[in-house]
């Protein structure tokens, strides 16, 4: 590190407050209205969204969080925060935390940075494989927020760690861990978050960083791809969106003779509602009707330590640059 005084924010997706239809509304209202995640017109979009899709999606959506909401909050705050707590004493310099949608904003995480005396701010979007739909979001979100502002903040951004050594270790790690609590099973399945193939098409690398990642973690685990594979789940609207699709896959599998299962999703750094409910109960149930006998899901990351050296790993390199 240089002489200045340094600091991290860490940047993740952002949550509803609370595990109400009322406050997932406004979640996702924000989420959904951002033109890097869904770029119809305007004119088209907005009353389709709040005549028709809010009002019925919230309440559902709300149940499903009820479902998964911990005692300190929601899944990935929480976990995002315990991030937070364990980087900042991994490099004993200030961490904070921002959301690309809701609260803590990017903004607000940046300025308790700056009152804590921080004069050069790394911004890690917890998003291992680069896609306009969250790492170019974070960037919108700096310029939009600081667009009146007469000195930015001195930040570097970090673009994607998908390939990062430590990040394919703890993956690997975690897997290992996994099976030896649980056994091996016949086939591990990366489910990465999907987006719309049309994004791909004009020129989003997303895909290839997930298909990169999966190389890297079979070469780790020394798996072949008879026994390791990937596909893309959380499909929205009716476009066609990465493929193979996870739930898809699911029911393929077990006629194939895989009959024990561990699944896994390497495109979410902490464990939330796509992970604790989506991967982990939604898809057990496809694949124990389609004839599978064992599923394992295998939690995120969250804080492990290895995660969190990554973590520190990617900020030092920034700071020295």
């Amino acid at each position: 590190m240089n002489n200045k005084k340094a600091g991290v924010l860490l940047v993740n997706l952002g949550t509803p407050t609370a595990p109400t239809a009322s406050a997932v509304k406004t979640f996702l209202s924000e989420f959904l209205h951002d033109k890097r995640v869904v770029d119809m017109t305007r004119f088209l979009w907005c009353p389709l969204l709040h005549g028709v899709i809010l009002p019925i999606r919230a309440p559902k959506v709300a149940k499903l969080y009820e479902s998964v909401w911990m005692d300190e909050g929601s899944p990935l705050m929480v976990y995002s925060q315990r991030q937070m707590r364990a980087l900042q004493e991994h490099l004993s310099i200030p961490v904070a935390l921002g959301m690309t949608y809701g609260q803590p904003t990017i903004k607000s995480g940046i300025e308790q940075l700056e009152e804590q005396g921080c004069e050069e701010i790394v911004i890690l979007p917890l998003y291992p494989q680069y896609s306009r739909t969250t790492t170019a979001a974070v960037f919108d979100q700096i310029a939009k927020q600081y667009k009146t502002t007469p000195v930015l903040p001195n930040f570097s951004l970090v673009h994607n760690y998908h390939d990062h050594p430590l990040y394919i270790k703890a993956l690997a790690d975690s897997i290992k861990r996994s099976w030896e609590e649980n056994g091996k099973g016949d086939y591990v399945l990366c489910s990465y978050h999907g987006i719309p193939q049309r994004f791909v098409d004009n020129g989003d690398v997303y895909a290839k960083h997930c298909e990169r990642t999966t190389e890297l973690l079979a070469k780790e685990l020394n798996l072949t791809s008879e026994h390791i594979g990937m596909s893309y789940q959380s499909r929205f609207g009716r476009e066609a969106w990465l493929q193979p699709y996870t739930s898809e896959t699911l029911t393929e599998l077990a006629p194939k003779g895989v009959t024990s299962l561990d699944i896994i999703s390497p495109a979410f750094s902490s464990d939330c509602l796509e992970t604790l409910e989506e991967l982990a109960e939604e898809c057990k149930e496809i694949f124990m009707e389609a004839g599978g006998q064992k599923y394992t899901f295998i939690p995120c990351l969250n804080d492990d330590q290895l995660h969190i050296e990554m973590m520190a790993d990617i900020a030092n390199k920034k700071f020295s640059q």
